[in-house]
């Protein structure tokens, strides 16, 4: 389930996993999947990256009006389907038993149909990630200082809330935390 993470530009922002079958993450009005971020992580934290060149660009896609984003709220009670999240949990119900709300590791096995229904309501964009030399953190539009840029990595790296199932992280997420645990970079150090 997506948490409100404080941002310097937005103030309260939307990010996390918001289907426990999907690893697919929003951020506000962007969407990109789990191994994407934990990628474009592993790009900012890179050793051998000069400081001068601490950006990195991916592909997300873009939902600019929320009601084609949809209510969240009302899907995962079962009442109100719209929107692309709406279509997710038509696919993907919320668990009737509340024990099995878990973020599943393998959610990347439903690409496909999460793919299918996000391309009916989103575009395509780049958008930037860029360690900024003031100590802030530019995720799209978004600005971050280093706490809540820690928040958002610990955040995936956790399964979000409920926390990954059976306490197991995908490859992606392991890959991440080796990553920023080897990075001289200041704005990865004390994030695990």
């Amino acid at each position: 389930m997506p948490l409100s993470f404080s941002s310097t530009t937005h103030g309260d922002i939307a990010f996390g996993f918001f289907n426990i079958e999907s690893d697919m993450l929003l951020l506000e009005h962007y969407f990109f999947f789990a191994d994407q971020f934990c990628s474009w992580m592993c790009e900012l934290a890179d050793p051998e990256t000069p400081a001068s060149q601490v950006r990195v660009e991916g592909s997300v896609f873009y939902i600019p009006d929320s009601n084609d984003i949809g209510d969240l709220m009302g899907a995962i009670h079962g009442v109100r389907f719209t929107g692309f999240i709406g279509e997710i949990y038509r696919h993907f119900p919320f668990p009737e038993d509340p024990l099995a709300f878990k973020q599943n590791p393998q959610g990347d096995q439903t690409r496909k149909p999460v793919l299918a229904r996000i391309e009916k309501f989103a575009r395509k964009e780049q958008m930037p990630i860029e360690l900024c030399l003031d100590g802030q953190v530019r995720i799209g539009v978004y600005g971050f200082d280093p706490g809540v840029f820690h928040q958002l990595i610990q955040y995936v790296w956790q399964g979000g809330y409920p926390r990954w199932k059976e306490g197991i992280c995908p490859p992606c997420v392991l890959e991440m935390k080796t990553c920023l645990q080897a990075s001289r970079h200041p704005l990865f150090q004390g994030v695990f």
